[in-house]
């Protein structure tokens, strides 16, 4: 992973093969945001921006020889946008703009930053973004590199890669960064950079396992890679149930729609437990490692993608792993529910009734609604095992994606949790929208023969998959995180979020964990 520290070097002083300052729009053209590159230099920028194709917008990247005014060998223009009203920038259009910058730099060997940071917020962000853009995953890529081993554990120590277009032609992503800030000797900011790096590994780390084959990784390997990604961090232990301890137990969720595989299903529990913890929390997680729809099978265009179906369990074991290198006082216990859904001779087909852990009964409408099958084993070990409050996150619907498009993911569940959740997707500027569960849509799983159907009409679809997982938690505190769209990022890259798989949940879900540590 991209080295990144704090430094007061001036800019123009500073040797790197890239110097990065950032460019806004304003009401007569653009302004260069910098209060330490030379005026005759500013006032050049300024003045040729039209001709350089340099407007200010967000997501805008231009790159240009520095010069002989400044130490670096290229000058990179990231742009901001416009200011808020108070003269300042969001904190996540820092982060966004520094994340734009980074995916451009792939292959070099050192950058600088000279974005706004004179404070912990915009120190936090911009480093944040630097290195959630400083991502490549070249894995499967064999010109010119080393191939890394593919063994699926998504950690940062084993993935020097980390999406394919912030790497172009497979370059590694910019090896060292320096944060230029007045703040480089403050604790709080050095704290600050420090969480930044915890938190963009498990990002990375996120990122890593939804983009690995589904060759490679399938309920026992995805098993074996939390085993890895916990080895060595203190407080973490992890218990695996392998198929036959799920028939055994009764797991009827994960058991039916695993059975079509080759390779058994997995109930996978991480568990984080420091000394006399302010609260305990659980995260849930859906892993279908490829989801091929199983009997009800999906179309043939696109279901490469369902590779990303595994994208739930690979955000709650990254968060349960930072939450325990961040050392916070909250114990957190990860269920990663794992199955590989396939229509092998052996599937569960469209009438089966099974019996999930804790015997409530599900009438199997559509095999290709088998996340919330998984879910439900989870949901009920999870509120069984007494935690505080139970959050659960999946790539669930298509009509999550129908409601909110491909970058924002909706959350719903007990109105408290789902607004705490909704807080701190806001603080970490991940985007998601509140939704409801109303009471008349119930009618929409029940069926005629067991206690709940696995599916219902297709208006409403992410609300009644929230209700049908709302039937297995019943009161206990709780919320339901639909990643569906932004999970798998099947566009350009924008911003700090590379293609493939976006990492999306593991910012929100910590800052979940870290709020209920502040609460105390």
């Amino acid at each position: 992973m991209t080295d990144v520290t704090l430094s007061s070097k001036n800019p123009t002083a500073v040797k790197a093969e890239a110097l990065v300052v950032a460019t806004a729009q304003t009401s007569d053209g653009v302004a260069v945001v910098s209060d330490q590159l030379p005026t005759d230099l500013l006032t050049q920028l300024e003045t040729l921006a039209p001709q350089l194709g340099v407007t200010g917008a967000r997501d805008e990247v231009r790159k240009i020889p520095a010069g002989d005014k400044l130490a670096a060998d290229v000058l990179v223009l990231t742009g901001l946008g416009e200011r808020a009203e108070d003269g300042t920038f969001a904190a996540e259009t820092l982060r966004r703009a520094a994340g734009a910058a980074t995916r451009e730099l792939a292959g070099l060997k050192s950058a600088a930053i000279a974005l706004p940071a004179s404070d912990d917020a915009e120190i936090t962000a911009v480093t944040e973004g630097a290195l959630l853009g400083a991502y490549a995953f070249n894995r499967y890529r064999t010109a010119g590199k080393d191939t890394a081993k593919a063994t699926g554990n998504g950690t940062a120590k084993d993935a020097k890669s980390s999406g394919k277009d912030a790497a172009k032609n497979g370059k590694d992503p910019v090896a060292a960064i320096e944060i230029l800030t007045p703040l480089h000797k403050n604790a709080k900011a050095k704290l600050a950079a420090e969480r930044a790096e915890i938190l963009a590994a498990a990002v990375h780390a996120t990122r890593d396992l939804v983009n690995t084959a589904p060759n490679e990784l399938y309920p026992a390997t995805f098993a074996d890679a939390a085993k890895a990604a916990a080895k060595d961090v203190k407080h973490v232990k992890v218990t695996v149930l392998d198929d036959k301890q799920l028939a055994s137990g009764g797991y009827g969720g994960l058991t039916a729609v695993g059975q079509g595989s080759s390779r058994g299903p997995r109930l996978v529990k991480v568990a984080y437990a420091p000394a006399k913890p302010d609260a305990k929390v659980a995260l849930v997680g859906k892993g279908i490692t490829f989801d091929s729809g199983g009997i009800s099978i999906k179309p043939a265009a696109g279901m490469e993608a369902m590779k990303s179906d595994m994208a739930g369990a690979a955000a709650v074991l990254s968060t349960v792993i930072a939450a325990a290198k961040l050392n916070l006082p909250v114990a957190v216990t990860g269920y990663l529910c794992l199955a590989e859904n396939m229509p092998g001779g052996n599937a569960q087909r469209p009438a089966d009734v099974i019996t999930i852990y804790g015997g409530k009964t599900v009438e199997v409408l559509n095999t290709d609604a088998e996340g919330r099958i998984v879910m439900a084993d989870g949901l009920v070990s999870a509120v069984e095992d007494g935690h505080d409050v139970v959050l659960d996150i999946a790539t669930l619907t298509g009509a999550q994606m129908v409601a909110l498009g491909s970058r924002t993911s909706a959350v719903m569940g007990t109105d408290g949790v789902r607004d705490e959740v909704k807080a701190a997707a806001d603080a970490s500027g991940e985007l998601f929208w509140p939704m409801p569960l109303p009471e008349e849509l119930k009618a929409n799983i029940k069926s005629k023969v067991a206690d709940v159907a696995n599916s219902g009409p297709r208006w409403g679809g992410m609300l009644n998959a929230g209700l049908f997982l709302q039937t297995f938690v019943g009161d206990h505190p709780w919320a339901h995180l639909d990643i569906a769209g932004p999970a798998f990022n099947e566009g350009g890259a924008h911003g700090y979020t590379s293609g493939g798989g976006t990492g999306v949940g593991v910012r929100t879900l910590l800052g979940f964990v870290e709020g209920r540590a502040a609460a105390k």
